[in-house]
């Protein structure tokens, strides 16, 4: 479907997501659930095109004003709030970070109500659909404080894809095998710490690989996202640079191999660990007794070899 009149006409969710209400796939949902208009009709196929310039575009009722400037931000989401917009059951979401008067923006991928960390918020919709595209395949970086000791064995389980529970628990849509994941220790200790980076973003991920190997995750935080790497405080945000806003231009491309995560985030991760440096004596390195000791630099992998 084409609005007559149009010169240059565009999908419907193209324009919606560049007018910053949603993401391109969030824009698909609206349209589907009949809550676009275009010139007082309604709208409910994905195919349908308008031009933004001449055709009146409303959205539950609000006329499209055309783009916005866009805007990135990075936000160090606290535990207990909901990536989402709004929450029917009254929870606090991660716009309360954002409540200046005119800012609109949603944010790019979820991070569960008990986790924490890297966010990131845009009115860039086309940008957020890149990013979150499978065929992308951006690294999420995360540490992970888990419940007693895994074996070796099965952490290598892990690293090769095992089959977990698809979608949300007890939904009952089934079993699906995870793509192989990155995963070194990061820290020996009787709950210890774990460095995973994912380039899929199924539901509640992480716990549930845990769980399958018989241990429950306590700690999940986020501190990459693609080239972006956490530098503040929980609860702050800041404004993305433009070199930033390019690398995640880059990132969002279709590749079929994800790259190493580079090292300057290996030593941001260091940081990251609550109390590390307290921790070791003189004679320690990371993941590593006492008397056993190793060159270089402190950002060296705990097993002296890489993992997955």
């Amino acid at each position: 479907m084409s609005f007559a009149g149009s010169a240059a006409p565009e999908r419907l969710q193209k324009i919606i997501a560049a007018a910053g209400l949603a993401s391109r796939r969030k824009a698909e949902i609206l349209i589907t659930e009949g809550r676009v208009q275009v010139n007082g009709q309604v709208v409910t196929e994905l195919g349908a095109k308008a031009d933004p310039a001449r055709d009146h575009i409303r959205v539950d009722g609000k006329l499209l004003h055309g783009p916005e400037q866009p805007h990135y931000y990075m936000l160090n989401k606290p535990k207990g709030y909901v990536t989402t917009v709004s929450d029917p059951e009254g929870r606090p979401t991660v716009m309360k970070f954002f409540g200046r008067a005119g800012m609109r923006v949603f944010p790019v991928g979820r991070l569960d109500y008990q986790s924490e960390g890297l966010l990131l918020m845009t009115n860039d919709g086309g940008l957020a659909n890149a990013l979150t595209r499978a065929a992308a395949k951006v690294e999420k970086t995360y540490l992970v404080k888990v419940s007693g000791r895994p074996t070796e064995a099965a952490i290598e389980q892990l690293r090769h894809g095992i089959m977990i529970e698809r979608g949300k628990p007890g939904s009952g849509a089934g079993r699906v095998l995870t793509e192989p994941t990155e995963i070194r220790l990061m820290r020996e200790a009787e709950n210890p710490w774990y460095e995973v980076v994912l380039t899929e973003g199924r539901n509640r991920q992480i716990r549930k690989l845990f769980e399958e190997i018989g241990h429950h995750v306590e700690k999940i935080r986020r501190v990459g996202y693609g080239p972006l790497v956490l530098d503040i405080p929980p609860g702050e945000v800041r404004e993305l640079q433009p070199s930033e806003v390019a690398a995640l231009e880059r990132a969002g491309r279709p590749r079929k191999k994800a790259l190493e995560p580079p090292r300057a985030l290996r030593k941001v991760e260091d940081r990251h660990l609550p109390s590390a440096r307290k921790r070791r004596r003189p004679d320690e390195k990371m993941g590593k007794p006492a008397g056993q000791r190793s060159g270089g630099s402190g950002t060296q992998r705990s097993s002296g070899r890489r993992h997955g």
